[in-house]
């Protein structure tokens, strides 16, 4: 997913609620220079991946220990989900090629079920670790878009 540059990478910790101190390579920062909508403040995250084969990320704040997300790629759930990323954005991306895009999707448990933000999606550029939450206008995604019912057993689990 990443690609590397030849520099040398320092390592550092980071803080968080869920999975107490992590280290991550500093060059695995992501940057989101206007933050996220409803949290501009916090501009600097890592990408946690709990489960090696896992369909799940942490957005992970590296200001707040207690600020993470859990994203996922919408694809795998909406595959006709299409993020339309303007020019002007993908010049404050920096984003030469749409091939070095990833786009992620904030996810809730909302009543019984997941939801995904389908109307807010994150795009990160790949190649500098840039990154920006778009608000889409296309009505066909919604910000509660259900992607996944909960058994009764994971409802009382995540309660």
């Amino acid at each position: 997913m990443w690609e590397t540059a030849e520099a040398w990478s320092v390592q550092m910790n980071v803080q968080t609620t869920r999975f107490g101190t992590v280290e991550v390579e500093d060059d695995r920062v992501l940057e989101f220079s206007s933050g996220l909508l409803g949290f501009s403040s916090y501009t600097k995250f890592v990408l946690l991946q709990p489960d090696e084969d896992g369909v799940f990320f942490w957005l992970q704040s590296v200001e707040a220990p207690e600020l993470a997300f859990v994203i996922t790629d919408p694809q795998i759930w909406v595959p006709e989900f299409e993020a339309i990323i303007r020019k002007e954005q993908m010049t404050a991306l920096e984003l030469d090629r749409i091939e070095d895009a990833q786009v992620f999707v904030i996810v809730n448990k909302y009543d019984s079920s997941l939801t995904a933000n389908l109307q807010g999606p994150l795009v990160l550029n790949l190649r500098n670790q840039h990154a920006m939450q778009l608000v889409l206008a296309d009505k066909r995604w919604t910000t509660r878009h259900q992607i996944a019912q909960l058994s009764e057993e994971r409802k009382a689990a995540s309660a």
